[in-house]
């Protein structure tokens, strides 16, 4: 335990002396908190898009996805945390994911694939999370102003405000509190949620119950892996190593914890949300679930008003931590960069680069989910190209050469077999990604309201 303590630190000071490892990546966390940055980075809003993702494959296929989904997970981030704890213990601490490719397969796959495919899914996740965020403002403000003129870009720069105050906070760690309420506020709009489709599908008048899958044959081949790929984009996470870089040494057994709290959450709201919400609309599931509350015929809303308030409140406030999350490897560069490790974190050296840097990307982020509404469909591609490989894949390699199993044993099959598998589902996601860009391209339109 002492050995594992001395080397974890060792290793933070003799390969990661840089501005972003002491600033950003800060280990003092607990395993309690460890999993408050896990279920904030895996527990949020595109959960309420699983019932769409249900309406292509049915229910058999609908649930057993689910529950593979969470299996292969589960198993995956397991993979990676005790890679990191292997590669601890033998004094080499790795803070990042680049670190660990950069180390375990070559400095290429760090600096030219592992490194860009994060960097493209967080940035990507947090203006997904800007447009989503500014969609659920603008809900909440038609339940006070039914006839409000007030246009989407314009939701969407009041939420990149909230989140250029939330992107000043100095590290990964100071947002242990900020993660634990984000905790609660998955499990109340979630909650909330799958009671509202439960009360709607009971109504008389509530929307006809149909199951069957439509569309041609072409149609559903690809909706079938387009939905794989939402089911999979909303396990992912793709900053394991830098959670597990909070952790305060010893890490051994902290973070088993931590996926273990994730993933009773994870199971608590992933299947109640899309169990609920397909057996409420069926083939009309939309992309967002609460959208679905509102009766297009009478444009009036299945359940209270207030109630719709309240649940894209809870909304909106988590997507700002899960934002924020997801900033964090970004904060990392930016600091590596522009920070001097030789002065003190507060100092009017560090401050200023960091305000302005830190600022830049989040006005950046605000003003193309402004301009791209749709950004959905590509967000869908980065979630082809980036959670598979980085959630499904690259585990399962990283253990194999690390620890280097019997090619006789289960374990190397289980995880060549993983690799193989989610590496050709994320191919063929990526195939349906822009197939669906394109067939959506005549509709999109800068600045749109939608």
């Amino acid at each position: 335990m002492g050995e594992e303590e001395r080397s974890g630190e060792g290793g933070k000071r003799g390969e990661e002396v840089d501005a972003g490892a002491l600033f950003v990546l800060k280990s003092k966390g607990t395993w309690w908190h460890c999993g408050f940055h896990l279920t904030t980075s895996i527990v949020a809003p595109p959960l309420l898009s699983l019932p769409y993702a249900f309406k292509f494959l049915g229910w058999a296929a609908g649930i057993s996805c689910l529950v593979g989904g969470a299996v292969v997970t589960f198993y995956s981030y397991t993979l990676l945390s005790l890679t990191l704890q292997h590669h601890a213990s033998l004094g080499h601490r790795y803070l990042r994911f680049r670190d660990m490719a950069h180390h375990i397969l070559g400095p290429k796959w760090g600096r030219y694939y592992v490194g860009p495919i994060q960097m493209a899914v967080c940035y990507g996740v947090v203006i997904a999370n800007a447009l989503l965020g500014g969609q659920c403002l603008k809900a909440m403000y038609l339940v006070v102003v039914p006839n409000g003129e007030m246009k989407l870009f314009e939701f969407v720069m009041l939420f990149g405000a909230l989140l250029l105050v939330l992107a000043q906070i100095p590290s990964f760690h100071s947002l242990r509190h900020i993660n634990f309420f984000s905790l609660l506020l998955c499990l109340l709009y979630s909650a909330s949620a799958s009671a509202a489709s439960i009360i709607i599908g009971n109504k008389s008048n509530g929307p006809e119950k149909d199951y069957a899958i439509v569309g041609d044959k072409e149609t559903k081949v690809f909706g079938v892996f387009n939905a794989m790929a939402i089911i999979a984009t909303t396990y992912g996470n793709g900053i394991i190593p830098e959670i597990q870089a909070t952790l305060a040494a010893p890490v051994k057994g902290k973070m088993l914890k931590g996926l273990c709290m994730c993933y009773t959450v994870v199971i608590m709201t992933f299947f109640t949300v899309a169990i609920s919400g397909y057996w409420a609309f069926g083939n009309k599931a939309n992309g967002l679930i609460f959208t679905n509350f509102l009766n297009p015929e009478t444009n009036h809303y299945l359940v209270p008003s207030w109630f719709i308030f309240l649940i894209n409140l809870f909304t909106v406030l988590q997507l700002s931590a899960v934002a924020v999350v997801y900033l964090q490897p970004i904060n990392d560069i930016l600091e590596s960069l522009f920070s001097d490790p030789t002065k003190k974190e507060f100092s009017i050296r560090n401050v200023i680069p960091r305000l302005a840097s830190r600022s830049f990307f989040v006005v950046v982020a605000t003003v193309i989910a402004a301009m791209l509404p749709f950004f959905g469909d590509i967000n869908s591609l980065l979630g082809a190209f980036g959670f598979m490989p980085l959630d499904f894949v690259l585990p399962v390699v990283f253990f194999n050469f690390t620890f280097k199993p019997s090619k006789k044993s289960f374990i190397f099959w289980i995880n060549t077999v993983i690799a193989v598998v989610f590496s050709s589902l994320g191919v063929i996601a990526m195939v349906a990604a822009v197939r669906q860009i394109m067939i959506d391209a005549n509709t999109y339109k800068l600045f749109a309201d939608v």
